[in-house]
């Protein structure tokens, strides 16, 4: 058996420790881009006013604080439908401007 140094020990749970995340938001991503998009006829859609397609140019989704997807992104997840995808360029009642 092969011994292991402090160091070595300490420079695997570093390593570690800065992988994790990196692999929890690989693999976010990866389920995001294979999630069902928003009905806009869906329940909790419609009683949030859902669209794809904003009526206000400046309220996107995209640049919303409940956005979770990249802002340049066609599709991605948003909060308020855990499970599925809004369209970047889309909008609800409950948009807020994302800080920042």
């Amino acid at each position: 058996m092969k011994n292991i140094t402090r160091r070595q020990l300490l420079g695997a749970t570093a390593t570690a420790i800065v992988s994790a995340p990196l692999l929890n938001l690989m693999s976010r991503s990866a389920e995001a881009a294979d999630a069902p998009r928003v009905d806009p006829n869906d329940a909790q859609a419609k009683a949030l006013s859902y669209v794809h397609q904003s009526p206000k140019p400046d309220n996107l989704c995209s640049n919303c604080q409940l956005y979770t997807g990249p802002a340049e992104a066609e599709w991605g997840p948003c909060a308020l439908f855990p499970g599925k995808q809004v369209a970047g360029a889309g909008w609800c009642s409950a948009w807020v401007k994302r800080a920042g």
